[in-house]
């Protein structure tokens, strides 16, 4: 008997993640040459890194022979003033996918059950699914999250709902009072993640006040991320927020050393750095309307987003997406197909520099036209 067929069933079926294909991997590929090359599959920060962090970071390549603080001191105060929460309530992760397997990790086992919606995060069913706990997708809403149906399915077996928003990939936000409506009305023995990764890059009008309600219930948890709009994704920070009890049983969990010390500094750095933030929501505005306003020149059918990036439908039958992502990578453009989220009709871009998404509308117009 093979060695490998005694690992557990629910594990040998797991598919991995697929991230972006990176820009080195398809130049080998193609024969591209990579400065031609524009990758907007994995909704990175246009702008790079913040200077304060990229700063921060190159001064503590020095001190790297040493292992990093593994309580992450510095970082959860900053976090706990930015956010008026005690440390207590702080876990820090390897990006914000380390702390959403935390979390599977303390609250499912062998039996229980998970819900997310359909078309959300492929991570949640991954985390699901390598504790052998059942993943329940609930049919999707206008491509976003059932609140309702979601409460609905949850069973005597069900321990934890995974929420995005605004969710990836397409973008859909559930709205403050619809998510305050759902926790309210949710057993509190079940463990509510909600995954704000793109939160900075709403309009203060769209952000739900999410962070005070965790003194109101304390199955919460929040998770948040520095790759994204702080521009962090290659050095892999987050942070989750909750209730001190459910904080201590994550944290006993964690690995040591989970967070490098360049992640910590940059991450501490980055905070610091309001002017670069705001520079990078308001390119990511300005991006979002040259991307949205060039689909509906095309006749390209879209969903509306509320991230830093878009995912549009590409019409035919499902054999012509890959056509139309082939062609894309053939003009040096990387974007994501979306099958695996069941969306096999849909690609999602990121939103990139002004340069960069004139040369994606321009590549998809050639790819739509070679179908035609």
């Amino acid at each position: 008997m093979n060695l490998c067929d005694f690992a557990p069933e629910y594990i040998r079926a797991i598919q991995p993640y697929q991230p972006g294909k990176p820009i080195s991997e398809l130049a080998r590929e193609m024969g591209l040459d990579e400065r031609n090359i524009v990758k907007l599959a994995s909704n990175e920060n246009p702008l790079g890194t913040s200077p304060l962090a990229l700063d921060a970071m190159i001064h503590a390549l020095h001190d790297i022979a040493r292992y990093p603080d593994g309580s992450g001191f510095e970082l959860k105060q900053a976090l706990s003033k930015l956010y008026a929460v005690d440390t207590g309530q702080i876990i820090l992760g390897n990006g914000s996918n380390d702390v959403l397997d935390l979390a599977a990790r303390v609250f499912l086992k062998p039996g229980a059950t998970a819900i997310y919606s359909q078309h959300a995060f492929a991570v949640y069913p991954l985390v699901t699914q390598t504790i052998g706990a059942y993943g329940i997708a609930v049919p999707a809403r206008d491509y976003g999250h059932d609140l309702a149906a979601m409460l609905d399915a949850i069973t005597p077996e069900t321990r934890m709902v995974f929420i995005a928003s605004p969710n990836n990939p397409t973008g859909t936000l559930s709205s403050a009072d619809d998510l305050l409506r759902f926790m309210e009305r949710v057993s509190r023995d079940v463990l509510v993640v909600l995954d704000q990764a793109y939160n900075e890059y709403l309009p203060a009008a769209n952000q739900a006040d999410s962070i005070r309600w965790l003194k109101q219930f304390p199955n919460l948890v929040i998770t948040r991320t520095f790759s994204k709009v702080y521009g962090l994704a290659g050095v892999r920070v987050g942070f989750g927020l909750a209730h001190p009890e459910v904080a201590n049983l994550m944290n006993r969990v964690r690995q040591p050393f989970n967070v490098s010390s360049i992640g910590l500094v940059g991450a501490l750095a980055a905070l610091q750095d309001s002017e670069f933030v705001q520079r990078s929501y308001a390119l990511n505005r300005a991006g979002m309307l040259q991307l949205t306003d060039g689909f509906r020149k095309l006749g390209v059918e879209y969903i509306p987003s509320y991230g830093n990036f878009i995912s549009f439908r590409v019409e035919g039958d499902a054999a012509n997406t890959p056509k139309v992502y082939q062609n894309l990578l053939r003009q040096g453009v990387i974007v994501r197909p979306l099958g695996i989220y069941e969306m096999p009709h849909h690609l999602r871009v990121t939103i990139g520099l002004e340069p960069e998404n004139q040369k994606f509308l321009k590549s998809l117009e050639y790819a739509l036209g070679e179908l035609a």
